[in-house]
């Protein structure tokens, strides 16, 4: 008889595991397979899913539901994954019917689990007798905050858009801001900790800026308060302070009363990192809105030699002494890019000098003393930015004529930056609306004007840093921008403003939510070698969605450069136009790895 060989088809096969231990019910699902070596079945771990009582805060019967999810598992296998769909083009919608679910959550979360804040905030509540889950709640908010930017309660109506199971309710939201509130400064410690072991953090310079979000109430209280809002609105304000590191990556922010000036808040900021975080020797980067005379004092640790931490900082030209107007002016000592003496038609000189400079710092006691520092100062003149300066300044001064002429037309809002072109404008302290005295006309200051068009183009930079070249000068200072790009985001992509909630411990846990979201971000960036804006982030994220085609089978639309660089990144398939359930649910089950 000719020799035979084995010619069975063997079908891989799952089944769930169901496994009493000490701890409790544990299940995994496990794969059995035809091991070619052997000649023989073998069965291995497909996935671990942990503890029926872990299991029971996402399904209310984790075993049918997993039992059900190996079943399709096998229907899949059997069929190879090749389906024949008859469709009925006649077939309507049923009512309230919701088909559509975003799949690119998914990337969020990734980040959100390799942070481990779900152990973080699974073990703040430990202790308490919450009815709700609360990791759960703040997974919704983020992902929210990220794809869908709206109020809370906005935010939880979305909840149904995932394929995540969040059970809970619209007041537990509410009651779950209180907690986050209290745990919000040793969830910022644990981000800025995890992030240092997992993706590097580079302290070396720390980025500061301020900015504000407003509030459409018209009473005032501890935090709340009037102040210089950055948009020129009248509404009451919160402050905040936003340390961001060498990377662009969020450190830590802290809130001030509105009616806080910019250079009040960087002192308690930077205190607190150096507490919190340990960061060594740091340079500070700030704009002018930072660069005090107490800030320096407290930087260079109060004495004239010493370099406790630096500092790179832009500096007012058009308030500097009239010695230093006169240097910034005079073309003695200006060069090109590159070091060169300057040619006819250049668009671009820098200088610097090595000055001792006084200033005055404010005493404990309130009194002025005056010190002398050693400081560096890098003045650059661009015709690019002199252009626009001047296209401003026309912009600006259209304005002021406009008040002039028309007073009753504007107030303190509109008038702002065109009223310091203005001779005898004053506004009421209560209405905002521009006070005219009897006796005194409006009258455009030209002076001012033209004095002020000599420094169109210039720009000066000081810094502690006395050996450090000009142009890594300018360089760090423009770092700069990526923090500024940042309150952007958090101002416009995940909407920080207006703050729909009112009590302070929940303004304090909304502020929370949008840091998180921001580190998530910009981790993002970070794992995508910073290809891609914000933005563009979000609006990928928010495009990967699919809708269900048939019984567990979901159907994908999207797929662009931005998607598959992403899914690259993180191990993620956006490229495959259907997806069964239980795959989905593989992908999703994988990110909170």
């Amino acid at each position: 008889m000719p020799a035979t060989c084995d010619r069975r088809i063997y079908i891989m096969s799952y089944r769930l595991e169901v496994r009493n231990q000490k701890k409790g019910t544990y299940l995994i699902i496990e794969k059995k397979y035809r091991d070619k070596e052997k000649k023989q079945a073998r069965t291995k771990h497909h996935m671990t899913l942990g503890y029926v009582h872990d299991l029971e805060k996402e399904f209310p019967d984790p075993i049918s539901h997993f039992k059900e999810i190996v079943a399709q598992m096998n229907v899949d296998e059997k069929e190879n994954k090749k389906l024949t769909l008859e469709i009925d083009l006649n077939e309507k919608l049923p009512d309230e019917s919701h088909a559509r679910f975003n799949m690119g959550y998914a990337v969020i979360m990734k980040i959100y689990h390799e942070l481990e804040l779900d152990r973080f905030l699974n073990n703040k509540a430990r202790h308490e007798t919450f009815e709700y889950n609360t990791n759960s709640i703040m997974t919704l908010l983020t992902i929210t905050r990220i794809l869908h930017p709206s109020s809370k309660k906005r935010s939880y109506e979305y909840k149904d858009m995932f394929f995540e199971r969040f059970d809970f309710e619209l007041h537990h939201v509410y009651r779950a801001l209180t907690h986050f509130s209290k745990i919000g400064e040793e969830c910022q410690r644990f981000i800025s900790d995890q992030i240092n072991k997992k993706f590097g953090r580079d302290t070396s310079l720390m980025y500061f800026d301020v900015t504000n979000f407003h509030f459409e109430i018209d009473e005032t209280d501890d935090l709340r308060k009037r102040g210089k809002e950055k948009n020129n609105r009248p509404d009451p304000i919160v402050q905040m302070g936003l340390a961001m590191d060498a990377n662009g990556i969020p450190l830590y922010y802290k809130l001030f009363p509105g009616n806080t000036h910019d250079s009040k808040t960087f002192i308690p900021v930077f205190t607190d990192v150096c507490v919190r975080f340990n960061p060594g020797r740091v340079i500070a980067v700030a704009d002018m809105g930072c660069t005090s005379s107490d800030n320096i004092y407290f930087l260079k640790g109060g004495d004239r030699d010493k370099r406790v931490n630096g500092y790179v900082f832009s500096f007012s030209i058009r308030k500097g002494s009239e010695a230093f107007k006169k240097y910034v002016l005079d073309d003695t000592g200006y060069a090109d890019r590159d070091g060169k003496p300057l040619k006819e038609g250049y668009d671009y000189k820098i200088k610097s000098r090595i000055e001792v400079r006084e200033i005055q710092v404010t005493m404990k006691n309130g009194s002025k003393k005056s010190m002398l520092i050693d400081e560096k100062q890098v003045v650059f003149w661009s015709e690019k930015y002199a252009k626009k300066a001047r296209t401003e300044r026309d912009e600006t001064i259209k304005k002021a004529l406009d008040i002039i002429a028309n007073p009753k037309k504007h107030n303190k809002g509109t008038a702002h930056g065109a009223a310091a072109y203005i001779k005898n404008i004053t506004f009421d302290k209560k209405t905002g609306e521009i006070h005219e005295e009897p006796g005194k006309k409006l009258l455009f200051d030209e002076k001012k004007a033209e004095e002020d068009a000599k420094y169109d183009g210039y720009y000066c930079i000081i810094t502690s840093e006395l050996d450090m070249p000009d142009q890594r000068v300018i360089e760090i200072y423009r770092g700069l921008s990526d923090i500024e790009d940042n309150f952007k985001v958090s101002k416009s992509d995940l909407d920080i403003r207006p703050v729909h909630v009112s009590r302070e411990d929940r303004i304090n846990a909304h502020v929370l939510t949008c840091f998180i979201s921001l580190v998530i971000l910009r981790l993002i960036q970070k794992k995508t070698d910073y290809q891609f804006t914000p933005k563009q982030i979000i609006t990928c994220l928010n495009s990967i969605s699919c809708s269900l085609e048939h019984t567990n089978l979901y159907m994908f639309d999207y797929r662009s450069n931005i998607s598959n660089c992403i899914g690259e990144a993180f191990g993620i398939d956006f490229t495959k136009k259907r997806l069964r359930l239980n795959e989905i649910k593989n992908i999703l089950a994988s990110s909170k790895k």
